[in-house]
C-alpha cells in the first residue's frame, strides 16, 4: 500500500457542481488546487450515476439564471453533446477539471482523515481504491464541497442534522420541536421506447403496488415515465448517512414496484406497453445530512427578507421545498410529498455561512453551509450549489494571495471578493460591477442604438431594465483611448438567452436547447487601433461561451469588436464589454 503526500494551496473536499466551481475558481485565480472526489464521474447529483437535472433561481425567473463557471459547463454541453448523453456531460466536467492548469484530480478518493492542530487543518487523507493507495493532502486552505460535510466529524468542526425548533431562530414553518428528521433520498429510473410490446416481470423482492391510490399523485403522478419520479424518496426518519444502504435498498425495491404497477397494474398501462427499463439510480441522491455551523446561520426569514446582506457573494432563488421526512412509504407522503414555500427570486446569501465557527482555515460550500433545515430547503438545489462554491473557491484564492485565513477576507476584502466575482460573471444581487478609468473614460461608439449599457455594471437584466446592447450580425463597437494606453485583455459578456433552458434532462416538458442558443455570438474579430489603423488581433468562428476573454497585452489607442456570426439568429446582444 502506497502514500503519497501533496502540498498545494488549497483542498476541495467534493468533486459535485459546489465543488467543480471551487476547485477551479481557485485555480484560476493562480493557487494550486487539488480536488478529492469519491466517485469515478465528477457531477454529483448532475452526473450519469444520478442524472438529476439542474435546478436554481431561474425556475422561478429565468433572467436569475446561474452564470460564471455554470454557465461555461452548460454551454461548453450544448455545443458537445447534443444527443443530451450524461456519460457525455460526465466527459465534459472531467475534461474542465481534468486539464485545468494548477488543478490535481483524484477520483475515486475517499476522505476518511484529517490532521489538525489548534482549529487549523494540517492535512488531509484519501483512500483511493483504484490504486490503493493514500493521498495525504496538505494545504493552506481546506474546502468542503462534500454534500455531506465530510470535514466536520474529521476535525471536531461543529455541526448539527436534522430540523430545528420553531422558535430556535422564529421559523413560521419549521416544527415546534427539533427533531432529527431530513428530507429524504431518491432514486430514479430512466424507461425507452420501442417498436413493439415489451412484457415486464418484476423481481420477487419488490413492492407491490396493484392500485393507483398506493402511489403518490394517483393515476396522473406517473404518466411520464421516460425518466422516474423525484418522490421515489424515503430516509428521511433515518440517519442519511449511516443508515444509506438500508435506504437503498427499500428505494430499489420501490423502483421495480412503481416500474410494475406502471406495467402491469395502471389503468394507463397500454401507455407504457413499447417501453422498457433502460437505467436504474443505484446510488441515491441525499437532499439533506449534516450542516455546519457557522459564523452565520441563514434561516427561512433570511431567504423570505431577500437576504441583503452587505456581504453577499451568491444568491438562490428556488422555492423551499420541504420534502416530507416520511418518505414514500409514509402514509402522510401520499397526501403531501412536499410542501412549496414561496421565495424571492433572488435572494443574497452571506459569506459567512461558508465559516465554520472555530475553524480556521476551512471554508464549505453547497447543502452542508450553514443553513437551517427551512433554508436549506431551497439553497440545496445544485444551481444554487455552483454559485456557493464558485464564491468560496475565489475567496480561498484569496485567503492563500493575501496570507489571510478565510474568516478575514470576509472582513478585510469582502468588497475585493465580490467585484472578482462579478468580472468572473457571476451575478450577486444588488451589487454592481465596478470598472477601471481605462474602461470608463474612453469614448464608446458603435454602429446601432447606444453602447453605454456595456459598461453600466449590470450584465443581465434586471427588473424591467435589460441592460443589452442591441445588435445584428455585422454590427461593432468599439473603445478609443484618450491616450495610448496598455491593455492587458478585453473581457466581453455575450447574450446566452435566459429565456431559454440549458439544463439537460430526460423529462420531455423542459424544453431544453440540443445546441448553444441561436442567439449568442459564434463568430467575432476583436481589432486594435494602432499608428497604421485598426488591426485584428483575434478572431474566432467557434464560440459558444457567454464570457470571453481576449487577451491583448499591448499598448494601443483603441479596441473594436466586430460580430460577425450566431449560433443562427441575425438578432444578438452583448451584456458587457470593456477593458482591463
Amino acid at each position: 500500500m502506497k502514500t503519497v503526500n501533496h502540498q498545494v494551496d488549497v483542498a476541495v473536499i467534493g468533486g459535485g457542481l459546489a465543488g467543480i466551481a471551487a476547485a477551479l475558481a481557485a485555480a484560476r485565480h493562480g493557487v494550486k488546487v487539488a480536488l478529492l472526489h469519491d466517485r469515478p464521474v465528477l457531477g454529483g447529483a448532475s452526473s450519469s450515476e444520478m442524472r438529476v437535472h439542474i435546478g436554481g433561481a431561474d425556475s422561478q425567473n429565468p433572467n436569475m439564471r446561474e452564470t460564471g463557471i455554470l454557465e461555461e459547463l452548460r454551454l461548453e454541453n450544448l455545443r458537445r453533446n447534443p444527443q443530451s448523453s450524461y456519460s457525455i456531460w460526465d466527459t465534459v466536467l472531467y475534461e474542465k477539471v481534468r486539464f485545468q492548469p494548477g488543478l490535481k484530480l483524484f477520483l475515486n478518493t475517499s476522505c476518511f482523515q484529517a490532521e489538525t492542530e489548534a482549529g487549523r487543518i494540517k492535512n488531509v487523507t484519501g483512500w483511493q481504491l483504484t490504486t490503493e493507495t493514500k493521498h495525504v493532502v496538505f494545504a493552506k486552505v481546506f474546502v468542503d464541497c462534500s454534500g455531506d460535510g465530510i470535514l466536520a466529524p474529521l476535525t471536531g468542526a461543529s455541526w448539527r442534522q436534522g430540523r430545528e425548533a420553531r422558535i430556535e431562530f422564529n421559523e413560521a414553518h419549521a416544527p415546534n420541536e427539533a427533531d432529527g428528521r431530513t428530507m429524504g433520498m431518491t432514486c430514479l429510473f430512466q424507461a425507452r421506447p420501442t417498436d413493439f410490446p415489451q412484457p415486464f416481470e418484476p423481481p420477487e423482492w419488490a413492492y407491490d403496488f396493484p392500485e393507483e391510490s398506493d402511489l403518490p399523485y394517483g393515476e396522473a403522478g406517473h404518466r411520464y415515465f421516460a425518466m422516474g419520479y423525484w418522490w421515489l424518496e424515503m430516509g428521511g426518519e433515518k440517519d442519511a448517512i449511516s443508515d444509506a444502504e438500508i435506504v437503498r435498498d427499500e428505494l430499489i425495491k420501490i423502483v421495480y414496484g412503481v416500474w410494475d404497477h406502471i406495467k402491469n397494474h395502471c389503468v394507463h398501462k397500454e401507455e407504457a406497453a413499447n417501453w422498457v427499463l433502460d437505467w436504474i439510480q443505484f446510488l441515491p441522491c441525499r437532499r439533506e445530512s449534516r450542516r455546519y455551523i457557522t459564523d452565520y446561520i441563514m434561516t427561512q426569514n433570511d431567504i423570505e427578507a431577500g437576504g441583503k446582506f452587505e456581504d453577499v457573494v451568491a444568491y438562490g432563488g428556488w422555492p423551499m421545498d420541504d420534502h416530507h421526512p416520511g418518505g414514500f412509504l409514509h402514509p402522510e407522503y401520499k397526501k403531501q410529498a412536499t410542501i412549496f414555500h414561496p421565495t424571492p427570486c433572488p435572494y443574497g446569501i452571506s459569506y459567512r455561512v461558508f465559516c465554520p465557527k472555530g475553524m480556521k482555515n476551512l471554508l464549505c460550500a453547497g447543502r452542508c453551509a450553514g443553513f437551517t433545515h427551512m433554508a436549506l430547503s431551497s439553497a440545496r438545489v445544485m444551481a444554487t450549489c455552483a454559485t456557493m462554491g464558485q464564491a468560496v473557491g475565489t475567496a480561498a484564492s484569496l485567503a492563500v494571495k493575501e496570507g489571510l485565513s478565510p474568516v478575514e477576507v470576509g472582513q478585510e476584502k469582502i468588497k475585493i471578493l465580490q467585484q472578482l466575482l462579478l468580472r468572473d460573471d457571476c451575478f450577486l444581487p444588488g451589487i454592481k460591477q465596478e470598472f477601471s478609468a481605462l474602461t470608463t473614460d474612453a469614448l464608446l461608439t458603435c454602429s446601432r442604438g447606444s453602447p453605454e449599457v456595456l459598461r453600466d455594471g449590470w450584465n443581465r437584466p434586471i427588473g424591467k431594465e435589460s441592460h443589452r446592447w442591441e445588435a445584428e450580425i455585422g454590427d461593432e463597437v468599439a473603445y478609443t483611448l484618450k491616450a495610448k494606453s496598455f491593455v492587458k485583455q478585453a473581457r466581453i459578456v455575450f447574450d446566452s438567452a435566459f429565456h431559454r433552458r440549458l439544463t439537460m434532462s430526460h423529462h420531455g416538458n423542459y424544453g431544453q436547447l440540443t445546441s448553444p442558443p441561436p442567439e449568442l455570438v459564434k463568430a467575432f474579430q476583436v481589432e486594435l487601433l494602432m499608428d497604421s489603423g485598426w488591426q485584428p488581433v483575434f478572431q474566432t468562428r467557434n464560440n459558444c461561451q457567454r464570457l470571453v476573454v481576449v487577451k491583448i497585452n499591448q499598448e494601443v489607442s483603441g479596441v473594436r469588436l466586430k460580430l460577425t456570426e450566431t449560433w443562427g439568429n441575425q438578432k444578438t446582444g452583448l451584456y458587457a464589454f470593456y477593458l482591463e
